[in-house]
């Protein structure tokens, strides 16, 4: 499928909707209405219809959506029609809880190989191979990879994030607790566990 330029929060919602459609599938349900549908992602339903409009007429009045074809569009959209291969950088206690987690694969996405500071490479948690920092480089080139998780300390993320655009990496999910300075085309999901606690928090009475 052609690219189309979508907003981001859009296609953050597009990853929200494939999560309920798959729920329909496992459930056998053939077909479902936008409002149904939007309840479940916990939108409007003027939301759905906009977002999904990017892509053209894909529901039928009085009927719906057709939950397989839908699913398979958005999956194109988000480029999930075959694994898509990550690197992870920084195999501390955070980096290898994230290579045990198994749900990666079922979502779409492998990660090939794991890059820390360690003098000699091993064999990580999950059976993910982990391989010195010296070697990013070149891995990122010769296997093409173009999506990182980034686990390392803050002082040290800027310049371990400047060599892994320079080798090709062009989307970060970036669990280090710093704002990364990246070029226009490189996109940046920042997930800071302690700010996210402190948003909750609010909400405690």
């Amino acid at each position: 499928m052609p690219r189309i330029d979508i907003p981001r929060k859009s296609i953050y919602r597009l990853s929200i909707y494939q999560r309920c459609l798959q729920r329909l599938r496992e459930n056998d349900v053939d077909t479902v209405s936008s409002a149904a549908l939007a309840r479940a992602a916990g939108v409007k339903s003027t939301q759905l219809r906009k977002d999904l409009g990017y892509f053209g007429p894909l529901g039928t009045r009085g009927l719906g959506y057709n939950v397989e074809t839908l699913s398979k569009t958005i999956g194109e959209v988000l480029g999930r029609t075959k694994l898509q291969p990550v690197i992870l950088v920084g195999v501390g206690n955070l980096g290898s809880a994230l290579l045990r987690y198994s749900g990666f694969r079922k979502e779409g996405f492998e990660v090939v190989s794991a890059f820390d500071i360690s003098a000699k490479s091993r064999v990580g948690a999950g059976g993910t191979p982990v391989r010195p920092m010296e070697q990013m480089s070149n891995f990122i080139k010769e296997h093409r990879v173009k999506m990182a998780i980034l686990t390392v300390p803050a002082s040290g993320a800027q310049s371990v994030v400047n060599e892994m655009v320079a080798a090709g990496i062009q989307a970060i999910l970036n669990f280090s607790p710093t704002v990364l300075d990246v070029p226009e085309h490189v996109v940046v999901n920042s997930v800071d566990l302690a700010v996210e606690l402190e948003n909750l928090s609010y909400f405690i009475r």
